[in-house]
């Protein structure tokens, strides 16, 4: 039995509270900082276990989050299904990668994600988004180090 099996709870649970860290209540001024939760968690997935994490379960994932936040259903599936076929076509370059530029990525593809949001709500005449909208990237990519190590921790059983 393989370690990554033996702590096969993993996955679902950090899903299930990525999802749930979207929806715990920020005051309204950092409700646009909020990290993406969502695809910090898929993201690690979508490296470290690409046979078990797709895009169809990126997209399940999307619809389930488009129900609890209350959002255009569909929106967020599109994001994370966007997300997870870039961090698969670029996944064998960036498991090589340091966490540092690892990091650097992820900000990237966040940045990314913010973009394709932005064009959603422009396409459909949606409220303007304040300017920070654009920080959210930056502080996702300032936690995955730590989410990667305490993810990485929790799948090996090793103590972090």
């Amino acid at each position: 039995m393989s370690r990554a099996r033996r702590n096969g709870w993993v996955l679902p649970v950090s899903l299930l509270l990525a999802l749930l860290l979207g929806l715990v209540p920020l005051p309204a001024s950092m409700q646009p900082m909020r990290p993406y939760w969502l695809a910090l968690v898929l993201a690690y997935w979508v490296l470290e276990e690409p046979e078990r994490i797709g895009l169809g379960v990126a997209f399940v994932l999307g619809l389930a989050a488009d129900l609890a936040f209350g959002g255009l259903i569909g929106e967020q599936a599109m994001r994370l299904v966007i997300l997870t076929f870039i961090l698969d076509r670029f996944r064998p370059r960036m498991r090589f990668f340091p966490l540092s530029q690892q990091a650097l990525a992820i900000g990237g593809l966040l940045l990314n994600d913010r973009v394709v949001g932005l064009v959603i709500h422009l396409v459909l005449g949606a409220v303007q988004l304040p300017w920070t909208y654009w920080v959210a990237p930056l502080m996702g990519m300032l936690l995955w180090a730590p989410l990667y190590l305490v993810l990485d921790a929790l799948r090996l059983n090793r103590r972090a």
